[in-house]
């Protein structure tokens, strides 16, 4: 059984307020042009298939695209709502499309939407477990909430079949291993509520990740994140983007990385305005003019619209930072409340003239003092 696994397409997502609906078609038809390469049995999305729960117009005219390229195809896609999609919306004519081979895993109603294929090893079965918040099943934490869901429908494990576990979870390695994350999860909480460990899945055979976008492997088990097939944030400007294409044997389970290439490359520069515009950078930069890019420049003087500047040699940019102001701020910050050990009230004072501009009066100081103090008595 050979298939594709991505997920975290965000279809309709903005970068800076800049519409990726087109960067968004040619990885999409690169994803499809890959499965057909490679003639596998299906594709695999898991979840955040739009970038917000009511997507735009282009974003479900896209979707509605991707997804009858591979009906067209005869390749069986199986995806499932992660927490970004309303899980409604998705699921939408999900009876209907099941007949062209669309599976959609969708809404969590008591029980996993599963999928059978068969190769020449026998069946292999794709279980959907969506994206459910744990207040929806009465619980506390995700973890629970995973843990209720496959109590409450056991797998009874068959020697002759091989499952495969769709799903949209912040999962960690058994010993609680972290994957890595960049800027674009804004919404992964990492402090442990929302971690659900890798062993709870140790009766599949594949786990199949959305939600972390950097593409891992997660724990000692076959459960990977295939990450997102775009980079959605500048943090991730120095990776790469891929499908994992998975092949199962009656024994083993192989994953190659497939590689991506983007409409535009995601870069991030820093210079004065003075060079990055100058004749001998523009040759340069002549094949990279259309990147999108983070633009950190390092002039002390004040500067007349250096966005329009920028943007009248590269038309792409979308973030512009300044040096000095950073430099300024990390400067302040760490100079008013770490260069020296102080008192949780004294803490408190510099924090507060350092927000407010104004110095704590002594009936504030004193309420403080003694808020500190109680508070110290108790830990």
């Amino acid at each position: 059984m050979k298939f594709i696994h991505t997920a975290d397409l965000h279809i309709g997502k903005k970068l800076h307020e800049h519409s990726l609906i087109e960067d968004q078609k040619h990885i999409l038809k690169q994803i499809c042009a890959l499965a057909v390469a490679h003639k596998v049995d299906a594709v695999v999305l898991a979840g955040d298939i739009y970038d917000r729960s009511v997507p735009g117009t282009e974003a479900v005219e896209l979707l509605d695209d991707f997804l009858t390229d591979f009906a067209t195809a005869g390749i069986p896609v199986i995806m499932v709502s992660g927490n970004h999609d309303s899980a409604v919306r998705v699921g939408f004519a999900d009876r209907i499309l099941e007949k062209q081979g669309i599976y959609i895993g969708a809404e969590y109603e008591g029980e996993f939407k599963s999928v059978t294929l068969e190769d020449e090893y026998g069946p292999v079965t794709f279980v959907c477990m969506p994206f459910v918040k744990p207040a929806v099943l009465g619980c506390n934490t995700l973890a629970e909430a995973v843990e209720r869901m496959l109590s409450v429908h056991p797998m009874v494990m068959s020697l002759n079949r091989r499952y495969v576990l769709v799903t949209h979870y912040f999962v960690t390695g058994e010993q609680g291993e972290m994957p890595q994350l960049s800027d674009s999860e804004v919404d992964v909480n990492v402090g442990g509520l929302d971690n659900v460990p890798a062993d709870m899945f140790a009766m599949f055979q594949y786990v199949a990740l959305g939600h972390i976008h950097r593409p891992q492997h997660i724990g000692s088990r076959q459960v990977y994140y295939s990450g997102s097939p775009l980079k959605y944030s500048f943090s991730e400007a120095k990776g790469d983007k891929s499908v994992n294409l998975v092949e199962l044997t009656d024994r083993e389970v192989k994953v190659e990385l497939l590689p991506l290439k983007p409409l535009h490359e995601m870069r991030c520069i820093k210079g004065k305005l003075s060079e990055l515009i100058s004749s001998e950078v523009q040759l340069l930069n002549e094949k990279d003019r259309e990147d999108y890019l983070q633009v950190t420049l390092t002039d002390e003087d004040e500067l007349i619209d250096p966005m329009g500047t920028l943007r009248s040699v590269y038309p792409n940019v979308l973030q512009l930072l300044f040096e000095k102001n950073q430099k300024d701020t990390e400067e302040g910050f760490e100079s008013r409340l770490y260069t020296a050990k102080k008192s949780t009230a004294e803490l408190f004072s510099e924090f507060y003239e350092m927000l407010k501009g104004e110095a704590l009066d002594e009936k504030r100081k004193t309420a403080v003092e003694d808020a500190a103090k109680e508070a110290e008595e108790v830990l």
